[in-house]
């Protein structure tokens, strides 16, 4: 942290950024809160938060975390909350994680969610869904968004898209993924924890 300047910042008040638009049975919370998945590509969790830029508005950030190493293994940062840019952060997630068995991926309810085409995206994997109201179902990448927005992003008036885009980059390639330590991890970045599965997991 001290190599890029990050210190403790205060928390800004909570910006509401699901729309609800399924509460029936038919979504289910598979996942459980069981957080820790026992090999990589088992368990994904994605979520969508807001960033306020001063010329552009609010931008909207989608990231695809892999529960096992907490790792973000994807992210699209867009200037609207339509729902096409907005999953284009799953089919590069796929394209670059394919798997041989179903992955799990989990998420609130809100519409980009539960529509058709998040449906089409995810077709052959295992959908899971927190239930109405209990954003701690998916705490783990909503404290990864509220990590990033504490240790880096508040530090900053951010001034545009463009800004921003640079500031989410430097954050989660430059910083968490290869840098950042984490208890989960046995305090080792996302990207070495992972790394060093083939070797623990033959142990």
């Amino acid at each position: 942290m001290r190599q890029m300047g990050i210190r403790a910042q205060w928390v800004k008040p909570h910006t509401q950024t699901t729309i609800h638009s399924d509460f029936s049975g038919k979504l289910k919370n598979l996942l459980d809160r069981n957080f820790s998945p026992d090999h990589p590509n088992c368990v994904w969790c994605t979520d969508i938060t807001y960033i306020h830029t001063r010329q552009d508005g609010f931008v909207y950030l989608a990231c695809i975390m892999d529960l096992y190493s907490r790792k973000i293994i994807s992210w699209k940062l867009t200037k609207t909350l339509d729902t096409g840019p907005i999953l284009e952060s799953i089919k590069e997630a796929r394209k670059q994680r394919p798997a041989n068995e179903p992955i799990m991926i989990h998420t609130d309810r809100g519409v980009h969610y539960t529509c058709d085409l998040y449906r089409k995206l995810t077709r052959g994997m295992v959908r899971s869904y927190s239930a109405k109201g209990v954003p701690y179902d998916n705490a783990c990448i909503e404290s990864f968004h509220s990590l990033i927005k504490r240790e880096w992003l508040n530090r900053f008036v951010i001034q545009n898209f463009r800004h921003a885009y640079r500031l989410v980059s430097e954050y989660i390639d430059g910083w968490y993924n290869p840098k950042r330590i984490h208890s989960h991890c046995g305090y080792m970045p996302p990207t070495e924890y992972e790394v060093m599965y083939p070797r623990t997991s033959t142990n």
